[in-house]
């Protein structure tokens, strides 16, 4: 298994222009649930900007990425809140990431189903994507060995994603996007800076 397969396999799960992605996610723990309507920017090769919010705007979120680095989240801990695990907030939109530098490489093909592994210092992360007329991307993290969270997607055949479901077992916790529309866009340069209060 070599960096150029798994270079191939990732960016098969990227977009090639920006896209604008509108949901609504309900999100559920042991104490209780909130949901509401979010958008999602994404502009290549990994740049995303998230607004969520509850009715009436209650519980408003923001938050800019690049790659599994926060450019800024209002409030502080919008991403962790939702989502604990970069890798897996990407598996939501669809999107697969490279490994780290000197992450152990494995991986298989078996028909319409690619399944790779990053094995690296404390953290396994691994991907199954399924193609076809409905596919699917799937990602597991484990963090020193115990499982962080399992994303999976659901594609249209384009990779589009149509749905979305995140399990983080330790809290127990689930978020689940259902996804309205997506499009094409041109982003403004002032969207990657945080809101003026």
């Amino acid at each position: 298994m070599t960096l150029e397969q798994v270079s191939t396999w990732v960016n098969a799960t990227r977009p090639t222009e920006d896209r604008l992605h509108r949901f609504k996610w309900l999100f559920q723990d042991e104490r209780s649930s909130a949901g509401g309507r979010g958008s999602a920017r994404i502009a290549p090769p990994d740049s995303l900007r998230f607004d969520v919010a509850g009715p009436f705007g209650s519980g408003a979120a923001s938050a800019a990425v690049v790659g599994d680095q926060p450019l800024w989240a209002e409030p502080p801990d919008a991403v962790k809140k939702l989502v604990p695990n970069y890798p897996l907030m990407w598996a939501m939109f669809g999107i697969a990431r490279m490994p780290d530098e000197g992450s152990a490489l494995r991986g298989m093909v078996h028909g319409d189903v690619i399944s790779w592994r990053y094995d690296g210092a404390t953290d396994t992360v691994q991907y199954v994507r399924t193609t076809g007329k409905s596919g699917k991307l799937v990602a597991e993290v484990r963090h020193a060995g115990k499982v962080v969270g399992r994303a999976e997607a659901t594609l249209d055949a384009s990779g589009t994603p149509l749905a979305a479901r995140l399990v983080v077992p330790t809290v127990p916790a689930k978020l689940n996007l259902t996804f309205l529309s997506t499009a094409r866009a041109h982003f403004a340069p002032d969207i990657w800076t945080p809101r003026k209060p």
